[in-house]
This record gives C-alpha cells, sequence and structure tokens, in this order.
C-alpha cells in the first residue's frame, strides 16, 4: 500500500494590507492671464479671522474717542549695541536681539508710571492693572493677530525676545490659541518692517492706547548747534481721551522715547 501522504505544511499569515496611500490633493487650477480689456470681477467670502478683526476695529472707531500724538526717535544708541552685543545675546540666549525688546521694556516702565494708560473703561467704572501684558502685532498669511505677552515690567529684554519668537512662530505655523491673544492691557504694532513712515494705530478695545512703531530713516537732525545724519524713527500713540488726558499721552510717549534713545535710564529705574 502506497505511504500516507505527509501533512500540508501550514498556510503563511497574510502579509498586512498595504494601506492605500491617500489622493493627492487637487493642484490648484491656474489663474487665467488678464485679456486685455477685461473688467471682470470676482466675489470671495471674508474669513472668519477677516470678519472678526473688521468687527473690532469698527467697534473701537464707534466706541472711544481716539486721539493720536506723536513723536520722533534717534536710534542711533540702540542700533549701536545691537550692532555690539547681537552675536553673544544670541549665543547666550538663543534667541536675536532686535528693537522690540527695548520698546517693550520702555513701555512696560512706562505704563507702571501712568496707570491710566494701562487701564480700561468697563461701564461707569476705570480698571486699574498693577501689571502689564503688552500685545504684540504679528502678521500672518490669515491676518493680523495680537499675542500677548505676559507681565512685561518682569521681563529682560531676552525674556521677551525669546517670547515674542515663540508666539509669532506659533501664528505663523497656525497654531496660535484664543487664549494667546486675550487679556492685553495694552498694545504696540510695528509697521516699520514694511517701510511705513507714519501712520495712526486704532486701539485694539478695551485697552485704552496703542503705539505705533514706524520705519527707520536717516535724516538731518539739530544736535545742539550742528547738523546731524541720524537713524530716525517716527512713532505714534493713539488713546482714549475719555480716560486719558493729552498731557498724560505726550508725557507717556516722551517715556518711551526717552527709554529707547538712552536704554540705560531703564537699567538704572530712571
Amino acid at each position: 500500500p502506497a505511504a500516507p501522504a505527509a501533512p500540508a505544511a501550514p498556510a503563511a499569515p497574510a502579509a498586512p494590507a498595504v494601506p492605500k496611500a491617500a489622493p493627492a490633493a487637487p493642484e490648484p487650477e491656474p489663474t487665467p492671464a488678464r485679456k486685455p480689456g477685461s473688467r471682470d470681477e470676482k466675489r470671495v467670502p471674508m474669513s472668519r479671522m477677516r470678519l472678526r478683526i473688521a468687527e473690532r476695529l469698527k467697534d473701537a472707531q464707534n466706541t472711544a474717542a481716539m486721539l493720536t500724538t506723536f513723536n520722533e526717535i534717534d536710534m542711533s544708541n540702540i542700533m549701536q549695541i545691537r550692532s555690539k552685543y547681537k552675536d553673544a545675546f544670541l549665543e547666550k540666549h538663543g534667541a536675536k536681539l532686535g528693537f522690540m525688546s527695548c520698546f517693550v521694556s520702555a513701555a512696560s516702565k512706562a505704563l507702571m508710571q501712568f496707570p491710566q494708560v494701562n487701564a480700561a473703561i468697563e461701564g461707569k467704572e476705570i480698571v486699574y492693572r498693577d501689571y502689564a501684558d503688552i500685545s504684540v502685532a504679528v502678521a500672518t498669511p490669515t491676518g493680523l493677530v495680537t499675542p500677548v505677552l505676559r507681565n512685561t515690567e518682569d521681563m529682560g529684554f531676552h525674556d521677551i525676545e525669546a517670547e515674542i519668537a515663540a508666539l509669532g512662530k506659533k501664528a505663523r505655523d497656525g497654531r496660535i490659541a484664543i487664549e494667546d491673544m486675550l487679556g492685553g492691557t495694552f498694545t504696540i504694532s510695528n509697521g516699520g518692517v514694511y517701510g511705513s513712515l507714519m501712520g495712526t494705530p486704532i486701539i485694539n478695545p478695551p485697552q485704552t492706547a496703542i503705539l505705533g512703531m514706524h520705519g527707520i530713516f536717516k535724516r538731518p537732525v539739530a544736535i545742539g548747534d550742528s547738523v546731524e545724519i541720524r537713524p530716525m524713527m517716527y512713532v505714534a500713540l493713539t488713546y482714549d481721551h475719555r480716560l486719558i488726558d493729552g498731557s498724560d499721552a505726550v508725557l507717556f510717549l516722551r517715556k518711551i522715547k526717552d527709554g529707547v534713545e538712552d536704554p540705560t535710564t531703564m537699567l538704572l529705574d530712571l
């Protein structure tokens, strides 16, 4: 009789299914070239962020009694400090030394000296704060956002630069949270990065003031009895006249000017 057949080998386990690749996103259709004489129009819906920005800015115009005062700042000293120490600053703190840290520090000290600029109107009451939370305007692909630096009155230049860099990256990556933008007591906007010479910023409610920085341009300036070419920046302070008197606004802006022009006054708490 024939020998019994050997038992069949167990079947090899099936290989795991390879997940299908996600379909590639369709490439955007190229914008057709404009034809000579064309008068076509295109309507697109406003983004939620753009709608919210429009609503808040218009609310500020309708509510606050806004007025703007101007001054100019000689940037010579701070530019020399930045040029001399920027490499050492970056090596030690891991953050680039910019001008914003000086302005934030100067504004923080001014806010402590002029509490009405750091205050807010709520109904028939004025809310005064013993801290400074400064909103810093950051441009993103979807619009302008204002993340907040908390307790800037206790921060050094390196703390400010590191926090601005971190918040700016979050904003540009689309990871900024609503909590990052709530609770500011004052705003600094820097139109100078786009080459702005001068402008009048709009208050970010419920705040009562905003500082506008602008471009740095060399201009002839009277220094004593001589004329010198200096790097100058115009600055603007828009404030709510319901709460802040004109004299206080001028002195507040002057305090920022003095701090930026001579940073040693901030070091010595003068």
